[in-house]
């Protein structure tokens, strides 16, 4: 993939602002001028954009990978946590907690025009959101509600509320859309949705202080975060029973694990500890931690890209970008606003989601990092 998409790669322009990359590939080609001799043409339009809601700013963050800078602020409503994108790259999720002031809502954002198009009312304390591979279906966790709400994203309403554990946090589909996996924070267990019936019909004790879960590409695992044991859970599917509990320990101090993403692969869970401002690297096949990398303060958000991993530090208002091939930060975006919380991304493909997107991505990065 490397070889095949080495022009790709070129297009990236250097930093210091000289002569772009992608200036002499276009001049060299010149039947392929009017697609690929600008900047915007070769970073895709809005793909490789990382969506990140900054809770104290009330608006969500646009970064463009390929230049680690700031494209677009877009205010949303009062302390935004969470954000999903829907499959086609087209639109964002976006969750407004509120807090103290109780916005209670959905934002939905057209990643093209980077303008909310719609707000969609829901239950108490909205957390965490997830999309279902299809599309059709937005799920979101209301913390004090003990509900999840599901939004239909052809209406961008409400069309059922599920009740669920104490203090949903965090959600994650399978692969097949068959099921919604949700944290409970003060249970203490995830709940599995049913998405054809809208009903839980499993729950899984787990750790302490469950907050963020993310399945596998192939379905089979789901690991969960757990703040407040500093481990995680991995859940087998099949049988909705916990498998293993991987410690990602800082010393005699608490790790406070927050957000998981598993890569393209399935062969590393990658998992963003914000006590201890670092990351851990699990592996899947022996549920080990095999590396631990020192980031911003406070990892909140992490999304990956299949070479790069890309983590909000709500405190340091940072993003690190880990090279998942040597697990080294390679760069860090500054000044993303107040409180960074979650990430998402469209892939240089233009689609979005957990899984591999098809045709295959490249990575939103020059590979030399």
């Amino acid at each position: 993939m490397q070889e095949d998409g080495k022009w790709f790669w070129d297009s990236r322009i250097r930093r210091n602002g000289l002569v772009p990359y992608w200036l002499p590939r276009c001049l060299a080609l010149a039947t392929l001028a009017a697609l690929v001799c600008s900047p915007a043409a070769a970073q895709l339009n809005a793909s490789c954009h990382l969506f990140v809601p900054t809770h104290k700013s009330n608006s969500v963050a646009v970064i463009d990978a390929w230049t680690d800078q700031l494209v677009a602020v877009i205010p949303v409503q009062i302390q935004p946590l969470a954000v999903a994108i829907t499959p086609n790259g087209a639109f964002a999720y976006v969750t407004n907690s509120g807090w103290v002031f109780g916005s209670n809502s959905v934002s939905v954002i057209n990643t093209a025009s980077n303008t909310v198009v719609a707000t969609i009312p829901v239950g108490s304390f909205p957390v965490g959101v997830a999309i279902t591979p299809n599309g059709a279906f937005a799920y979101v966790a209301n913390s004090n509600s003990n509900t999840v709400s599901v939004i239909s994203t052809a209406t961008n309403t409400v069309t059922a509320t599920i009740g669920v554990g104490s203090a949903p946090w965090g959600l994650a589909t399978s692969p097949n859309g068959a099921f919604v996996y949700v944290t409970n924070l003060n249970s203490n267990n995830v709940s599995v949705i049913d998405t054809a019936t809208n009903t839980v019909v499993a729950t899984v004790p787990v750790g302490s202080g469950p907050v963020a879960v993310a399945i596998t590409p192939n379905g089979a695992f789901a690991y969960v975060t757990n703040q407040s044991s500093d481990n995680v859970s991995v859940i087998n599917t099949a049988t909705n029973t916990v498998v293993a509990t991987v410690p990602v320990v800082n010393g005699s101090y608490n790790s406070g694990p927050y957000a998981v993403a598993i890569t393209w692969s399935g062969a590393f869970a990658y998992v963003a500890n914000s006590a201890a401002s670092t990351v851990s690297v699990i592996d899947t096949s022996t549920n080990t931690v095999i590396s631990t990398i020192g980031v911003g303060s406070t990892p909140h958000g992490l999304v990956l890209d299949g070479v790069f991993a890309y983590v909000t530090n709500e405190v340091s208002n940072t993003v690190s970008i880990i090279d998942t091939r040597t697990n080294t930060v390679v760069d860090t975006v500054e000044g993303v606003a107040a409180l960074p919380e979650g990430i998402a991304m469209i892939y240089s493909s233009g689609t979005s989601g957990t899984a591999p997107p098809s045709p295959g991505a490249y990575p939103c990065r020059n590979l030399g990092g």
